[in-house]
């Protein structure tokens, strides 16, 4: 049997050049890993963690669960889509080869098998089963033409922009399945077949259509399928569709560099073009939903980066708060993309600007508990009188790192692109703890704790952020607190809850003096509140709006205080509201047994 026609040209045509370009981009990208990666790569692939990977790229790369969890519309749609497709593709072969018995036959010969095996004896599971799996993915189809006219129904108030190579991948893709069904159903219709699907179809077209035409149509059908799949392999790598081949290789680098028990890395390129431009994390930044500000989104990020064409004013313009990464469902490590981009643009280091940091050391105190107040804390100034209280009331001896000024942590820096800059202070700040024997370090700032669990590789120092530190000395019985009547509700800050995975500990503290009142956005989900350090471009205008929409919506819960564990929320937040805002060590050390100094001011 002959497994060639004139029409496969175009498939595989289109099949040749995406290969090309795919092992070009991927042996590229491979080969300019570091060679640590490479050993990482070597090393994992006959461990577990392999096997996990697979088993992430089903769950995730076919079945979508992610997606699933966020929008179940969604979730479905891109679920039929590829796994839909994938099951077309594996039953196809399994068809072929129970109707040709084992032996080679040729990529077309399986893809366009119905056209070649109009002389064969049916058999009608296949027929079955290779119709449902068609109508699974047409369900697909159709849901994606709704999606792109009418978004807000399937539950998204934005979509993506497109570039040229996505605008004709998507086209074609739309095309692909209605084209298969139509030249299926011809065939069926000339030479019977299909099961409810293409050979329903098949029986109208044969009673409505006359043979000739019905063999013209065929020939027009099937030149259609293969031309829509040739167009589609040619633009997949230079549309957003490239994510379909590019996810899998970084869930096997993500694994084996979890068995390594390095910190994350981004892989940059594999990241980049990870993207599937869903468009999922659109409508979670505040800076679209509340100013109205577009295409510095994450996907338009991503977008530019990838083609060679991103600003400052896009890699600058973002709150980094992580709300869009939370959402992700390729889980893209969108903020170390961000900050090796603005590295990349800014890093610029003026070593002359740090020569004042030549003996400087302004600490005091003795202890092997450290206190780090950070700058922000010391333009709140009853965060730091507060924890000296707390310090006070548990017996605890501090060392106050920066109690009358000091060194910044570095992490603004970082997020500002000004890499080397940042890592001058790190060192200062590093040989400043060793120094004094700290065994400890208690910081008030989340910027702070996570530049210090992040970069600084403090060996023998363990780093708590006063929420942690609080909540132990409660637990031990070191510190004891009269509880009371008060309704309280908690804003979590970005850098403590989705930049350090802390939720519980404050809520724990705060439940413990009062009771707690969730707001609609919370953990995870919770809303930044606009002042972010590492947004640049933001003014303060726009600070400000971002701050009442979200001090509104906590508001709304009807507590009499906002709570917050972050000096920088504390003063972002109270632009926004009347209500009472304390730092949490405030409203602990108001409720300190014994202490009768209300704190709790502003």
């Amino acid at each position: 049997m002959s497994f060639f026609a004139p029409f496969c040209i175009p498939f595989l045509a289109g099949v040749v050049v995406m290969f090309v370009l795919l092992l070009g981009k991927w042996g590229t990208w491979f080969w300019h890993l570091p060679a640590a990666d490479k050993q990482l790569i070597l090393r994992g692939i006959p461990t577990k963690y392999t096997w996990r990977a697979v088993k992430e790229i089903v769950n995730e790369s076919l079945l979508h669960r992610r997606i699933f969890r966020v929008n179940p519309v969604l979730g479905y749609m891109h679920m039929s889509l590829a796994f839909g497709w994938f099951l077309l593709i594996v039953t196809g072969w399994i068809e072929t080869m129970a109707h040709m018995g084992v032996r080679w036959v040729p990529l077309q010969g399986h893809v366009f098998f119905r056209y070649f095996s109009t002389g064969l004896e049916h058999k009608p599971v296949f027929d079955f089963v290779m119709d449902l799996l068609l109508l699974f993915v047409l369900s697909g189809v159709a849901l994606a033409w709704g999606k792109r006219f009418a978004s807000r129904r399937m539950g998204m108030r934005r979509t993506t922009k497109h570039v040229l190579g996505d605008r004709i991948a998507l086209s074609v893709l739309w095309f692909i399945f209605p084209m298969r069904l139509l030249a299926e159903s011809t065939t069926c219709a000339l030479y019977g077949g299909g099961s409810f699907l293409t050979g329903g179809l098949g029986d109208w077209l044969a009673d409505h259509v006359g043979t000739l035409a019905l063999m013209n149509l065929e020939g027009v059908a099937w030149w259609g399928y293969s031309s829509c799949l040739g167009i589609f392999f040619i633009a997949l790598p230079f549309s957003r569709y490239m994510h379909i081949l590019t996810e899998i290789p970084l869930i096997f680098l993500r694994h084996y560099q979890l068995r390594s028990g390095e910190k994350e890395k981004s892989f940059d390129h594999f990241q980049v073009e990870a993207c599937s431009r869903c468009g999922i994390c659109i409508d979670p930044c505040q800076l679209q939903s509340v100013l109205k500000i577009n295409n510095v989104q994450s996907v338009y990020f991503l977008r530019d980066r990838r083609y060679d064409r991103l600003q400052l004013d896009v890699a600058d313009n973002c709150l980094m708060c992580g709300r869009c990464a939370e959402r992700c469902p390729v889980n893209i490590d969108l903020n170390t993309l961000r900050l090796n981009s603005r590295d990349t643009l800014r890093n610029v280091p003026d070593e002359r600007r740090y020569d004042y940091f030549r003996g400087i050391d302004r600490s005091s105190g003795n202890g092997k508990v450290g206190y780090f107040a950070g700058c922000m804390t010391l333009l709140t100034p009853r965060t730091m009188s507060s924890m000296a209280s707390i310090f006070e009331a548990a017996g605890e001896e501090v060392w106050w790192a920066d109690r009358e000024g000091g060194v910044c942590c570095g992490r603004p820096l970082k997020l500002a692109g000004e890499t080397d800059s940042a890592r001058r202070m790190m060192r200062y700040n590093t040989e400043l703890f060793y120094k004094h024997g700290i065994t400890t370090l208690v910081t008030s700032c989340p910027i702070c704790l996570r530049v210090f669990r992040e970069d600084y590789a403090l060996e023998g120092i363990e780093i708590l952020h006063h929420s942690e530190y609080i909540l132990r000395l409660l637990q031990v019985g070191r510190l004891k607190l009269q509880s009371n009547t008060r309704r309280y509700t908690y804003h979590d800050p970005c850098e403590l809850g989705r930049g350090s995975g802390i939720y519980d500990q404050p809520r724990a503290v705060i439940e413990a003096i009062g009771e707690l009142l969730e707001p609609a956005h919370t953990r995870e989900d919770a809303l930044c509140c606009g002042s972010s350090v590492a947004n640049t471009a933001i003014d303060d205008v726009g600070q400000t709006a971002i701050a009442r929409s979200v001090a509104k919506e906590l508001d709304a819960t009807g507590a009499e205080t906002i709570v917050t564990a972050c000096p920088l929320c504390k003063k972002a937040l109270s632009r926004g509201t009347q209500t009472t805002i304390y730092d949490l060590s405030e409203i602990v050390a108001g409720a300190i047994v014994g202490n009768h100094s209300t704190t709790q001011k502003k």
